[in-house]
């Protein structure tokens, strides 16, 4: 029996009304905020084992967006179903398996293309939460054309030299009691990144933080919780002004 990784019930959680919309990009659905003013900075937001569709990702999409960023979170399931939270946690590994968060290569070439031709971005970082912190980590790995990364709370996977070759600067975010994620994970990994990584990196463990906590919207937040969720959301997009 897998623990369930999520402490919290996207089942309960309060509605969201969005202020992006959606577009079509080749084979993939996406969510799309912009600033209010023009800009040729852009973010690829990439989403949870919940998809591209969850309210909490979209909040954190428009969130970005104020920032002044053109944000953008595609369907890096390409129509498949996400995980439920009905979903059985014995079935995860098989789900995961059609689910690689490591392939997401073509994906990104594919936003990245739309967000260069068709919106004019010249910089694009990337951030990614849970399944897409993930994502974010072998992206960082293998993509030149995305500026920055902020990696929050992916499970560290697979550990080979291959990990910790950054290609531009990335910023991991991680909840102390995060029970996917223990802190000998969080300290091989700094302790690698300081042996192998040549560009700036960051890592951050926010005290008494659950799996899953950066992306809460305000109304769903535990008091207690409130300003370590806050101070990870602006070191993020901290991150991404002195990058991006």
């Amino acid at each position: 029996q897998m623990a369930d990784p999520f402490l919290y019930n996207p089942g309960e959680r309060s509605d969201y009304g969005c202020r992006g919309h959606e577009v079509q990009i080749e084979y993939l659905k996406a969510y799309v905020c912009r600033p209010s003013f023009s800009t040729d900075k852009a973010v690829i937001v990439v989403h949870d084992l919940f998809g591209w569709q969850f309210s909490d990702i979209r909040y954190i999409v428009d969130l970005i967006a104020g920032h002044g960023y053109i944000t953008i979170c595609p369907d890096f399931f390409k129509g498949t179903e996400p995980w439920k939270p009905t979903d059985h946690w014995h079935d995860f590994p098989d789900w995961l398996k059609n689910h690689d968060p490591t392939k997401v290569d073509k994906e990104a070439d594919v936003v990245l293309k739309y967000l260069k031709e068709q919106c004019g971005a010249k910089k694009i970082g990337v951030v990614g939460f849970s399944w897409g912190g993930m994502a974010v980590h072998h992206l960082m790995l293998k993509n030149p054309q995305l500026t920055a990364g902020v990696s929050l709370y992916g499970r560290i996977i697979r550990d080979s030299e291959e990990r910790y070759g950054l290609l531009n600067p990335t910023f991991f975010i991680f909840g102390e009691k995060d029970h996917t994620i223990s802190l000998d994970q969080i300290f091989l990994l700094e302790d690698k990144l300081k042996q192998y990584c040549k560009v700036p990196y960051k890592i951050k463990v926010y005290p008494g933080q659950v799996h899953g906590f950066a992306q809460l919207k305000p109304e769903d937040m535990n008091p207690d919780d409130k300003p370590y969720i806050e101070e990870a959301r602006r070191d993020m997009i901290d991150w991404i002004k002195m990058f991006v």
